[in-house]
């Protein structure tokens, strides 16, 4: 069995990363809002850092659940996401803003929800 303590507050550090990413991509009503100014670039450098902190924090929940966590929640595409922190990662200047910006207005809401959930399942478990 794993640490189920762990598991939480790293799922509390996500959660509150997520909503960190949503508030600063408020402003953004297009990909261009991110690139067109020195603030909006500022905002994309600042979500993606978030990002892949988001990333490396659901790495470290699959090693420590075996796997086994993030797979009964199938709603949501781990691997992507596992991947995008990848991307950003290593090959920071291929990013395209566009891409950033769909995941902040598209995906980012549907994890936060997925994420609340299994935290309170795992919180129901104790």
């Amino acid at each position: 069995m794993y640490d189920k303590e762990l598991v939480l507050d790293i799922l509390e550090q996500i959660i509150e990363a997520i909503v960190i990413v949503q508030e600063r991509c408020t402003f953004a009503i297009c990909q261009n809002d991110f690139m067109d100014t020195k603030e909006g670039q500022e905002k994309l450098d600042s979500i993606c850092m978030k990002l892949i902190a988001i990333g490396e924090s659901l790495k470290n929940i699959d090693k420590i659940t075996d796997n086994k966590l993030l797979a009964s929640y199938s709603l949501i595409e781990w691997k992507k996401i596992k991947g995008i922190r990848d991307f950003i990662s290593h090959h920071y200047f291929d990013l395209d803003a566009e891409v950033i910006f769909g995941i902040c207005k598209n995906k980012i809401g549907d994890l936060l929800m997925v994420l609340k959930q299994m935290k309170l399942d795992l919180e129901k478990m104790k």
